[in-house]
């Protein structure tokens, strides 16, 4: 879809669509009053009538209006002035969608970025809207014999503003917004693929794509590489499938010369059928998302790298595949770690942390200003916070405060759990220096508490994406998220002096 931003009034806009809001009481937006003003009055008429009430997500849409040069005019309901929060915002824009689709219009003028929303700008609107439309546009069928032809005709937007003033600020959301898109689109592509395509091989030739496109530095370290390295937790994973690990590292070198990278570590199990600790069948091909970590690495960088983000960010991907076989890891097994500290399995199907431990210490070589792991690591997680909010352990609280602040602006929340010592002794073993598993108990947490032990030497942040990297039933597909909270940090991480 192509996009731009015009400092025109509404009542002068050529377009197949006009898009103005309404408020409940009948009000007009500042945008519906001019068109209502030229049109003498035809949309209050309208609403007197009661063909629009101003609902959140009602729409109401009006085909040559007198006085206009628009082929149509679409009314929005925006509901109660004083409700108009994020939530309301992404409510009436998504219906707004939806309305534009179904119209049959190729281009729409939108006026609805002038809503005044709670504590936010017209660059933040204009950023969320551009998000909602680029995932309005995504299809997830991509490998049907016949695609899913979309209904919608639509081809442009145009956002329109009312001070020219606004252009730099508008373009930069502008182009923000479709940074962040095109990240969350490639994340969703690798998410929703069948673990018979995105294997590990095909995650690390993406990487390598993505790479030569858009100008990062990629290596892809084989089974070879990664047992020179002493992985021994990683590999115990990957013994029980045919298809080889891959340990891909990527970089982007946008801020100076000798300045500290940060570090995004992805999960990026390709399937995980729990290995010897088998999963119940019922759902288990949902599996394929236990590599949205991963995707969610690659979108991050997609997007900073679209923005050429002044910052040095390196990606960490250990993938591979969780599968049971006669090589598999066993319960009981112990193993060693890069980092030298031995692990007993007690549980196969526990298998991100076991990946991710060696990743972590991997990324010690780089004396990063700060790690971010980010994981579908635990089912605990979406029993507590369902499939709203994002799970947050760090061991620095400025780092998570950071981390809260680009959720809560980007509209990708996290909530943080406790990493308290108090919940270390559930790890404990009588024969290895740690159990891969603390029990039911705060199942989340311990799983944090593993992962804590090999980051001592940096400040670290753990996101477990559990209950937010993908949909089930009916709208069953992967989210796209946490790119939109990771780019916001990197882009408040670029803006702060070294």
């Amino acid at each position: 879809m192509e996009f731009s931003i015009k400092s025109t009034s509404p009542e002068k806009q050529r377009t197949a669509c006009l898009v103005v809001g309404v408020h409940e009481s009948r009000k007009l937006s500042p945008a519906a009053t001019q068109i209502d003003q030229q049109a003498g009055g035809y949309l209050t008429d309208i609403l007197r009538h009661g063909d629009m009430d101003g609902r959140l997500g009602s729409t109401c849409l009006l085909h040559k209006v007198p006085g206009t040069i628009c082929e149509r005019v679409l009314l929005v309901g925006l509901g109660r002035e004083r409700d108009m929060n994020e939530k309301a915002y992404a409510d009436a824009s998504n219906a707004m969608l939806k309305a534009l689709a179904g119209c049959g219009a190729a281009d729409a003028a939108i006026y609805l970025i002038q809503t005044s929303v709670k504590g936010r700008d017209l660059a933040w609107n204009i950023e969320q809207l551009v998000i909602a439309a680029e995932a309005s546009q995504y299809q997830p069928g991509k490998l049907k014999s016949k695609q899913d032809k979309s209904p919608s005709k639509l081809r442009k937007l145009t956002f329109g503003i009312s001070d020219s003033q606004q252009q730099a600020s508008a373009e930069a959301a502008l182009a923000q917004g479709l940074a962040i898109g095109a990240g969350m689109s490639l994340a969703k592509m690798l998410g929703d693929l069948p673990g018979n395509v995105c294997t590990p091989t095909y995650l690390a030739g993406q990487a390598q794509a993505l790479a030569k496109s858009h100008k990062l530095k990629c290596e892809v370290l084989d089974k070879k590489d990664i047992e020179k390295l002493g992985m021994g937790s990683f590999l115990s994973v990957a013994k029980g499938s045919r298809q080889p690990p891959k340990l891909v590292v990527l970089h982007h070198n946008g801020g100076k010369k000798g300045d500290k990278p940060i570090v995004l570590v992805g999960k990026g199990i390709t399937f995980d059928a729990g290995g010897i600790s088998l999963k119940p069948a019922a759902e288990m091909d949902e599996m394929k998302y236990d590599m949205c970590g991963a995707a969610s690495v690659l979108g991050t960088l997609r997007a900073i790298a679209e923005m050429k983000l002044p910052l040095n960010v390196v990606g960490v991907i250990p993938t591979c595949e969780n599968l049971p076989d006669g090589d598999a890891n066993k319960p009981g097994d112990i193993v060693t770690s890069m980092s030298g500290q031995t692990i007993e399995i007690l549980n196969t199907d526990a298998e991100g942390r076991l990946i991710l431990c060696d990743a972590l210490t991997y990324s010690e070589r780089f004396e990063p200003a700060a790690v971010i792991d980010i994981a579908t690591l635990t089912g605990a997680c979406v029993i507590a916070l369902g499939h709203h909010a994002t799970g947050m352990f760090s061991n620095h609280d400025s780092l998570a405060r950071e981390i809260e602040h680009a959720g809560t602006a980007a509209q990708d929340r996290v909530w943080r759990l406790p990493l308290w010592d108090d919940y270390q002794q559930q790890l404990d073993s009588n024969f290895a220096d740690i159990a891969n598993i603390g029990g039911r108990a705060g199942g989340s947490i311990t799983a944090a508490c593993f992962l804590s032990r090999f980051t001592k030497k940096y400040d670290w942040a753990h996101l477990d994406i559990a209950g937010t990297a993908w949909k089930s039933g009916k709208d069953k597909g992967s989210t796209g998220r946490p790119v939109p909270l990771l780019v916001h940090f990197l882009v408040k991480r670029a803006g702060r002096p070294k």
